[in-house]
């Protein structure tokens, strides 16, 4: 173990560096102007692969791109297969990142840059663990890097229906979860699944004075906001009838840690109703991610004839995008007010996945995340979602799938000031490694 964590440290530099080049490549996969810079990033994490010698292919069917590279081990070996994605968020306001989101800067010991934890950070372990061997693995290892996961990868069924049986392995690692705490691993094992829903309202065939008609035509921001706030209780539990919910793991987590790591303001309360961790892993959500309508500094005084939000609906494991998404569908028609037209129409969406951490091979990553981190991983959920996982586990059932991290509560993943904490990378990276050599030795 010393030498291997010793081969780890050799190469932490090398990976360090091109995990910044990575982070300066700005691959928004939801921004059209960005469709070449997700392409460039492919690129380069394709030809970090192919230096150490994998056998590697670029794909792309009717989406964007993805890699896939091969590592062949000793003849009888299991197979383990690495994913993590390679594109990223969007910034939001430059105003508000302390240093430009794709130049990386080290603050203390973080890397900051969008990217750097969620999850270019994630290939970066991968690309220390298969340089740590030199590019020989002991076990025969497929590195899958996607290129889309953060639009809900709407062409990964594609690709799994063509290349699917490329990524068949004994472990699947999923590189792009969340820790329990910085310092403190975590192996994730219920994700809740998403589902979007775009509501259009319309009232007026043009906009009218809002002195001369105001107080008897209703407009059409009026009837949005209504239905969307008839989505929560007064408590902010979810109003929609039918979803399923559960209690979720018994976890602690105070509310002191949880005001610290949100950034909830002094004196906002929290909603919902049940334990911490069972509204964030194990109860559905909705949130209003989007409204289009005149903004404040164009606003004149006009009674808005059309509005428009996006909503973003997380379900409990056991639950299904599709049933979910008219329920709430339903639950909103069932509110429309003034007789107003209102067309509500289905997104991207994607499986809730619950991952059993049984059998010899968990056994093994916990002892080597144990070893390399110095503490017991924890087992959680997650709020988030990831389609892949799902879809992973209907393609290869009896494949052991290990969501692991390198996020911790302080990374803010899809927010202002992205970053990865260098010690906790680190450490991923040796147990990684160790991980892959342990599955080795049996």
């Amino acid at each position: 173990m010393t030498d291997l964590f010793s081969a780890v440290d050799r190469v932490l530099p090398s990976v360090r560096t091109d995990l910044e080049r990575l982070v300066a490549i700005p691959s928004i996969s939801s921004d059209p102007a960005h469709a070449g810079d997700v392409e460039a990033s492919a690129a380069f994490v394709a030809d970090r692969l192919r230096e150490l010698g994998g056998d590697v292919e670029v794909v792309s069917e009717g989406g964007k791109p993805a890699v896939i590279a091969r590592f062949p081990g000793p003849e009888g070996a299991p197979t383990v297969t690495l994913y993590a994605h390679h594109d990223v968020q969007p910034v939001g306001d430059l105003a508000q990142w302390t240093s430009g989101p794709f130049t990386p800067t080290e603050r203390g010991d973080r890397l900051f840059g969008r990217g750097s934890a969620d999850d270019k950070g994630g290939f970066g372990v991968h690309l220390a663990a298969l340089r740590a061997f030199d590019g020989k693995p002991p076990v025969n290892v497929v590195v899958f890097v996607e290129g889309e996961e953060e639009i809900g990868s709407p062409s990964l069924p594609a690709i799994f229906e063509r290349h699917g049986d490329k990524l068949a392995c004994d472990v699947f690692v999923i590189a792009d979860s969340g820790n329990w705490a910085q310092g403190e691993p975590a192996f994730t094992t219920t994700l809740r699944g998403m589902a979007e829903l775009t509501v259009e309202v319309a009232t007026l065939d043009h906009g009218l004075h809002s002195g001369q008609f105001g107080g008897l035509v209703p407009d059409a921001l009026l009837v949005l906001t209504r239905m969307l706030a008839g989505l929560h209780e007064e408590d902010g539990t979810v109003a929609v009838r039918g979803l399923v919910r559960d209690e979720g793991p018994d976890l602690d987590y105070p509310e002191e840690r949880l005001r610290a790591e949100s950034g909830v303001l002094r004196g906002v309360e929290f909603i919902g109703t049940g334990s911490v961790v069972s509204r964030m892993w194990s109860q559905p959500a909705i949130t209003v991610v989007g409204i289009d309508t005149v903004p404040v500094a164009k606003a004149s005084n006009t009674l808005l004839p059309q509005a428009r939000a996006k909503l973003s609906i997380r379900i409990a494991p056991g639950d299904n995008p599709g049933r979910a998404q008219s329920l709430v569908a339903e639950h909103l028609r069932a509110s429309i007010p003034f007789g107003a037209h209102v067309t509500i129409t289905p997104g991207e969406s994607g499986p809730a996945s619950t991952m059993a951490l049984e059998g010899k091979y968990a056994d093994l990553a916990r002892e080597a995340f144990t070893e390399a981190w110095g503490i017991a991983p924890v087992e959680m959920g997650m709020g988030g979602s990831i389609p892949l996982a799902g879809m992973f586990q209907e393609l290869h059932p009896d494949a052991l799938v290990l969501a692991s991290a390198v996020v911790d509560p302080d990374s803010r993943m899809h927010s202002t000031d992205e970053s990865l904490h260098l010690g906790d990378f680190a450490k991923a990276c040796k147990a990684e490694t160790l991980f892959l050599r342990r599955m080795a030795d049996g």
